[in-house]
């Protein structure tokens, strides 16, 4: 594990919690201690996890670990690319307009939303019969 000055970021994706940290280093890509090509095996959820390195032209510039929690691949791999765009900006204000025009600083405040009572879903209610 990489040590020394590290920027830090923390990205949120539905119940997806994901704490980045960016040191100078070699471009080593480790989520929860596993290299990122292992943890997010599909490459089109590793692709959206490093897109802001991308945006920004820094594929090899920084060793990136993350710790990620709760949610599943979708949630995680947005959670990452989020905060790993935070990490960026702390590292660099002149990143924010190439992630900024990426979209890669909004954070996607949807989430799953609650049962309610009554109901066999969240919005799903019985089938209604007139007679």
């Amino acid at each position: 594990m990489a040590t020394g000055k590290y920027y830090e970021g923390v990205g949120r994706r539905k119940s997806a919690v994901a704490r980045v940290r960016l040191f100078a280093g070699s471009g080593a890509f480790t989520v929860n201690e596993k290299p990122m090509g292992e943890y997010f095996p599909e490459l089109n959820l590793s692709n959206h996890a490093s897109s802001p390195l991308k945006a920004t032209q820094n594929e090899a510039r920084f060793t990136i670990t993350v710790l990620v929690k709760g949610g599943g691949p979708v949630g995680q791999s947005e959670a990452v690319s989020l905060g790993l765009a935070r990490a960026l900006l702390a590292a660099d204000a002149t990143f924010k307009s190439p992630l900024r025009k990426a979209g890669l600083l909004t954070r996607d405040m949807r989430e799953k939303e609650r049962k309610k009572p009554g109901l066999k879903k969240a919005r799903k209610a019985k089938q209604y019969t007139k007679r």
